[in-house]
C-alpha cells in the first residue's frame, strides 16, 4: 500500500512500484496518489491531486480534503491489511497513517526523509516509533537517524535515475516549434493550484520584461500533470506573452532551455541535473513564511543549493520574490558568460555528490526485503 500527497511523491512511488513488479511480477499496489502512479499500476483509491498543499494556512483551508484523505487511507488499511506501507514524504499526514499502520500490525516503510535536519532534528525520534525503516535519499541524512537507533537506509535520490529527455535537444526543439538561434526561458510555476495562484503571475510579469528588454527571447513552460488546463490558462490568456506550453515531456521540455525560473522543491532538483542554470522563487501567506522562519536551520530552501552546502542557484523568498529580481538574476544567467560558466560548475557539482542514482530499484530491493521475499 503506497500513500503519496504530492507530485514529487507521486513519481517516486510510481518509479519504485514499476521497480518492485521487475523484481516481483506478484506484486499489487493500492492506495493514495495520483496520475503517475496510475500509469505504473497501482490502483489509486484516494486521489490526492487536490490535498498537495504547503504552509499552515494553505493547509487549514484544505483541512476538511487533507482529513477525510486520512480516513479513507485508514478504512483503506483495514479492509485490505497490507503486507507493507510505503509511506512517500507527505510526512505530517503520513506520519498519523504510519502510526495506525503500526497499532494494526501492518510493516512501514517510510520513503523521502522529512528533512528533520532543517528543522525540529528532535522528530527523528518520533518518526522512529512510527515505522520500520526510514529510507533515506541524500547520504548526510543517515546520521540523524543512526543517532537515535531508528532503522535507516541511504537508498538514493530517484531522480538521478529518471531525469533523462527521451530526444536529443535539437530534436525537442523541432519538436516544441522552437528556434534554435534564439535563446528559451523556462518558467516552472509548480505542481500545486496555489504555487500557480502565487508564483506564475510574477514570473510572467519578468518574463514580459525579459521579453521587452531582449525582442528574440523564446519563452517555455513544462506543465505539471497536477496543474488544469484551466487554471494555466486563465493566466496565460491575461498576458500578453507568447509561451509554448509542453505537456508530459518534463525533461525534454527543460534540455531546451537557457535558463529556468522554477519553484522550490523537487523540480529545482531536476533541473540542476539536467545542467540548466535556475533561479529559485518562492512565496508563502505571511504566517506561514513567519513561522517556516522560527523553524527552519538552514540558511537555504532550494535542494540543489542543500545539498552543495552553498548558492549554485539564487533563491528569491517571499519580499525577494519581485518581477525586477528575477528579470534582472535571468538576464546574468543568459547573457553574462563568466556568470553563466559559474552556475555551470555548480550544478556539475550537485550531480556528482548525489552519485550514480538506483534509488528506485533500492527501494524495490529493500521493500522485498521487508517483506521477506528472495
Amino acid at each position: 500500500m503506497f500513500s503519496a500527497g504530492e507530485s514529487s511523491g507521486d513519481q517516486h512511488a510510481a518509479h519504485m512500484f514499476q521497480a518492485l513488479k521487475s523484481l516481483y511480477p506478484a506484486v499489487r499496489g493500492i492506495g493514495m496518489g495520483s496520475v503517475k502512479m496510475r500509469q505504473s499500476g497501482i490502483d489509486v483509491r484516494v486521489d490526492s491531486s487536490g490535498i498537495g498543499v504547503i504552509g499552515l494556512i494553505e493547509i487549514l483551508k484544505h483541512y476538511g480534503e487533507i482529513r477525510a484523505a486520512l480516513a479513507a487511507m485508514k478504512r483503506l488499511l483495514l479492509s485490505e491489511k497490507p503486507d507493507l506501507l510505503v509511506c512517500v514524504d507527505y510526512k505530517e499526514f503520513n506520519l498519523k497513517l504510519a502510526r495506525f499502520a503500526k497499532r494494526h500490525g501492518v510493516k512501514v516503510l517510510f520513503y523521502v526523509s522529512p528533512q528533520v535536519w532543517a528543522w525540529r532534528p528532535g522528530r527523528v525520534a518520533t518518526y522512529g516509533k512510527a515505522i520500520d525503516m526510514m529510507a533515506v535519499i541524500f547520504p548526510f541524512e543517515t546520521v540523524y537517524y543512526e543517532a537515535e537507533n531508528v532503522p535507516v537506509r541511504y537508498v538514493g535520490h530517484p531522480s538521478v535515475d529518471k531525469v533523462h529527455p527521451q530526444r536529443s535537444r535539437p530534436e525537442d526543439m523541432q519538436a516544441f516549434n522552437l528556434d534554435d538561434s534564439r535563446s528559451v526561458v523556462g518558467i516552472l510555476p509548480g505542481s500545486r493550484g496555489n504555487e500557480i495562484m502565487r508564483m506564475l503571475p510574477v514570473m510572467l510579469k519578468a518574463a514580459e520584461k525579459l521579453a521587452h528588454d531582449h525582442p528574440g527571447l523564446q519563452f517555455l513552460l513544462p506543465q505539471a500533470d497536477s496543474v488544469s488546463d484551466e487554471l494555466l490558462n486563465s493566466y496565460l490568456s491575461a498576458s500578453p506573452l507568447s509561451v509554448t506550453v509542453v505537456k508530459h515531456q518534463p525533461y525534454d521540455a527543460i534540455q531546451c532551455c537557457d535558463a529556468v525560473m522554477t519553484t522550490s522543491g523537487t523540480a529545482s532538483l531536476e533541473i540542476a541535473l539536467l545542467g540548466v542554470p535556475l533561479l529559485i522563487a518562492y512565496r508563502l501567506s505571511p504566517f506561514s513564511y513567519w513561522l517556516g522562519k522560527q523553524l527552519v536551520k538552514i540558511p537555504f530552501i532550494g535542494l540543489p543549493n542543500i545539498i552543495a552546502g552553498k548558492p549554485v542557484a539564487r533563491e528569491f523568498i517571499q519580499h525577494a520574490l519581485t518581477v525586477e529580481n528575477l528579470a534582472a538574476e535571468m538576464e546574468s544567467m543568459l547573457y553574462d558568460q563568466a556568470y553563466r560558466s559559474l552556475c555551470l560548475a555548480g550544478l556539475k557539482q550537485v550531480k556528482t555528490l548525489l552519485g550514480e542514482g538506483g534509488g528506485s530499484r533500492n527501494m524495490a530491493a529493500l521493500a522485498l526485503e521487508m517483506l521477506e521475499i528472495k
